[in-house]
């Protein structure tokens, strides 16, 4: 009957080891590896690793010499100056004339007048001419105000101020009683008459502008 494969399998194993431990006992396996591996090699494996050498430090910069300053040459000496010598005055003369000095007068200065300066004076600014507006002109032709007929058969009369501004072509632009009559229908008169009217326009300094202009109207019976 033949053995079971899995026996044969567990019986080789264990004669592996078997001889894997014998080996290891009679130093079989020291050898291989020795024979293997050179000793070398096996050395620099087990030695420790060397430190690495730090690089020389820099030489030291070069000290430039420094050079003295220059020395200023010494002037040389000069002989002293010859000090002065007192000379003896000699003696007036017994007969000199004597005299005393007296001072001259200070002249006194001559002061010129000045004349006073000029004031300016400020000169106001003149103010242009203003000519206000006419109705007097010939060849204007003013009609004449109508007189209400109502106002004649009942004895209305009086005089109407009239406020008109004039245009700077002459025509009247719009007009306002400023003094009544006390009349309604005087004064409606008026008004229709001043605005039917041509007048000088004003002018302020020769240019003519509008303005206004007071034109008096009087209703009078005769």
């Amino acid at each position: 009957m033949p053995m079971p494969r899995h026996f044969v399998i567990v019986c080789s194993v264990i004669l592996f080891h078997v001889a894997g431990l014998w080996a290891l006992q009679s130093g079989l396996l020291r050898r291989v590896v020795e024979v293997v591996i050179p000793a070398q090699v096996i050395n620099e494996m087990l030695s420790p690793p060397r430190p690495e050498t730090p690089p020389p430090p820099p030489p030291p910069p070069k000290q430039t010499p420094q050079t003295p300053p220059p020395v200023a040459p010494t002037p040389a000496t000069l002989p002293p100056a010859p000090q002065p010598v007192a000379i003896a005055e000699p003696s007036p003369a017994p007969q000199a004339p004597t005299g005393t000095l007296q001072p001259q007068p200070v002249p006194a200065p001559i002061t010129t007048p000045v004349a006073p300066a000029p004031v300016a004076t400020p000169v106001a600014p003149v103010a242009p001419k203003v000519e206000l507006p006419s109705s007097d002109a010939d060849y204007l032709q003013n009609p004449r105000p109508a007189y209400p007929a109502m106002s004649k058969r009942l004895g209305e009369q009086g005089k109407v101020v009239v406020r008109v501004l004039i245009g700077a072509d002459g025509i009247p632009q719009k007009a306002e009683i400023r003094t009544s009559s006390t009349f309604d229908r005087l004064d409606q008169a008026a008004l229709a008459t001043v605005m039917k009217w041509r007048y000088v326009p004003g002018k302020r300094g020769g240019v003519a502008e509008a303005m206004w202009f007071n034109v008096p109207i009087s209703f009078v019976l005769e």
